[in-house]
Formats: C-alpha cells, structure tokens, sequence
C-alpha cells in the first residue's frame, strides 16, 4: 500500500479593514516612519476593529475561503486546528467557535499554542492525522488577534504585530507532493524573554496585574532577534541538507514575517535570492501564527504543482522549525 501524504489544496485569508500606518503610530508613541521601516521592514499592520470581534472572527473567514479555494463542503471536514495565542477565551478553544460557524458539524477541533511558530506545529500535526489514515481532510488555521495584547505606549512591541488570520485545507493523497519533511525545535524560555506575564495560573488577573499592565506582550527585542536570526537560518539550512536540497532546487522560501532583517539573513544563508522569497511584512506586520499561510494565500496564483517550499519560522517558547512541502495544488 503506497504511503499517504498530505497536500494543500485550498488557502484563504482574512485582513481586518483597519490600517495603522507607521505615521499614525508617530502620534501615539516616541518613534517615526523612518526608524520603524529601516528596523524591520514594517510600514503599516491591520487592527480588528469592532465590538465582540476575537481571533474567531478572522479564523472562520479564512478558513471559509480556503475551503471555498478547495471546493470542499465544511461537513466533509475531519478536524479543524487553530494556531493561535490569542483565543477569544481561555476555554473554549477557539477553534470550537470556528467550527460552529464555518458549520463543519462533523469536525472535532482544538486550539495549538506555540507562538510566531504555530502554525508549522499546527500543519504538521494536522499532516500527520492525515498520513496516518485516520482523517482525509484537517484544516489548519493561523489567526491571532495581536493588538489585543499589545500596549500600544510601548514602542518596542506595538510597533511590530498586526491582526489576521489565514488558513490552508489539507487532504490526503498518494502522490508524493504536500508535506515531505519537517524539523522542529523547542529550548523553554525560562528567561520570559518573550512572553504575557499575567493571565494563567501563576498569575492570575487582579486589580493590580491590569494597573501594572502585565496582561500584554512583553518582549526582550535584542536577544529575542539573535536567537531568531540564528535558528530561522540554521534550521531552514538543515531541512534543505537533510533532503539534499540545492539553492536551485528550493522554488520557494516562506519565512515567517517578524523582521526583515531576519527574513534576509535566513535568505543568505540558504544561498537564496530575493527573488524567491515570500516577503509581505510592509503590508501586515508580524501577525504572528498567521505570517506564513498569508503568504500562502498572497501567492497563490504564482505557485506552481511540483514547487519545492521551505517553511520557516521561530517564536515565544522558544520554538522554531521548518517544513519542506511540495506543492500539489
């Protein structure tokens, strides 16, 4: 019996209407157009404006478009992940309200937690559910409403993140194209290098964790970039030797979207040129477990059957990883 492999064949996405610009943000905290761009990369994000409107809002949007991409019904769905760190609530999993309003009536769901690396971990679990034979199709699901954690008087973070959500359906197939390969990584971060100091269980909400602003996203940029810088680039490097992949052979690098400067350097290292890199963090900002099946969707008329794609990401955790996927769509 020939082995069963995991292939995308539909991608959507959501973007809020809002845009704030690096010149709005010049009138709400000590920074400028200038200094943002030349740092990294970023010159406008999207914010989820409206009352009542979470990280499901996006995440049933795009994950409509995707199936709707794939020409799929929502009850053939088997089970629906969502990448995120911003879930509407603690519980339920986001991904239950998703499946609820996408009426994918016979899909189990729940939520993945692993940062700007999400949806690497969630793609490959979801391909593993599918090469194992226990289901046909999962949808994967990046969505984070970010500026819900954000304080937006610290230049150092709310500079960085925007709202979206993306999505990609997986179904299986015979052929030797979708997920290939992977390798992930994880080294705790008992250092909070990049974390949200209140809100669970070792630090529950009270009247002064609100006052002393510990429920939003806080960030040692410095050491932060330097462990990104390295393990994007090296791991992006060693999925391509440890499937004998040359420069020429990669059609495709899909970088999470953090910084450019670090989406460069991983490019560099591959021996990449620009040319093959899927860039589109002026536009969106880091969006965090939705960065890379946005690029997914954006590109999606360029994509080809038969283009090898290395995936590459790293976040909170610390967590990193890559995916060698050959496209199928």
């Amino acid at each position: 019996m020939p082995p069963i492999y995991a292939k995308i064949t539909g991608v959507g996405k959501y973007l809020p209407d809002y845009i704030l610009t690096n010149k709005e943000l010049e009138t709400m905290v000590d920074t400028n157009d200038e200094w943002i761009t030349s740092r990294t990369g970023i010159s406008e994000r999207r914010i989820l404006k409206g009352e009542g409107r979470g990280t499901s809002y996006m995440a049933s949007r795009a994950a409509k478009a995707a199936l709707e991409d794939a020409d799929v019904d929502p009850d053939e769905i088997d089970a629906i992940i969502v990448a995120t760190v911003t879930p509407d609530y603690l519980f339920p999993a986001t991904a239950c309200l998703v499946q609820k309003q996408i009426g994918a009536d016979k899909a189990y769901a729940f939520d993945l937690s692993a940062a700007c690396s999400g949806f690497l971990f969630a793609l490959t679990t979801g391909g593993t559910m599918i090469e194992s034979g226990r289901a046909k199709k999962v949808l994967v699901i990046g969505a984070d409403k970010m500026s819900s954690i954000l304080d937006y008087s610290d230049r150092t973070t709310c500079i960085l993140f925007g709202d979206a959500g993306a999505a990609v359906l997986l179904e299986a197939t015979d052929e030797k194209v979708g997920i290939i390969d992977y390798i992930h990584y994880t080294d705790g971060d008992e250092d909070r290098m990049l974390y949200q100091p209140a809100g669970g269980s070792v630090m529950p909400a009270t009247e002064q964790t609100v006052e002393q602003k510990l429920h939003f996203l806080r960030q040692e940029g410095r050491s932060v970039f330097k462990r990104a810088t390295e393990g994007m680039a090296d791991v992006s490097l060693e999925i391509m030797e440890k499937n004998n992949l040359a420069p020429d052979d990669v059609s495709w690098l899909v970088p999470h979207q953090a910084n450019l400067r670090i989406i460069d350097a991983t490019a560099r290292r591959m021996g990449l040129d620009k040319e093959k890199v899927m860039i589109n963090i002026s536009k969106y900002g880091n969006t965090t477990s939705a960065t890379i099946p946005l690029c997914l969707a954006d590109w999606n008329d360029e994509l080809s059957e038969g283009d090898n794609l290395v995936l590459s990401a790293f976040g909170g955790g610390l967590t990193w990883g890559s995916i060698f996927l050959k496209w199928g769509k």
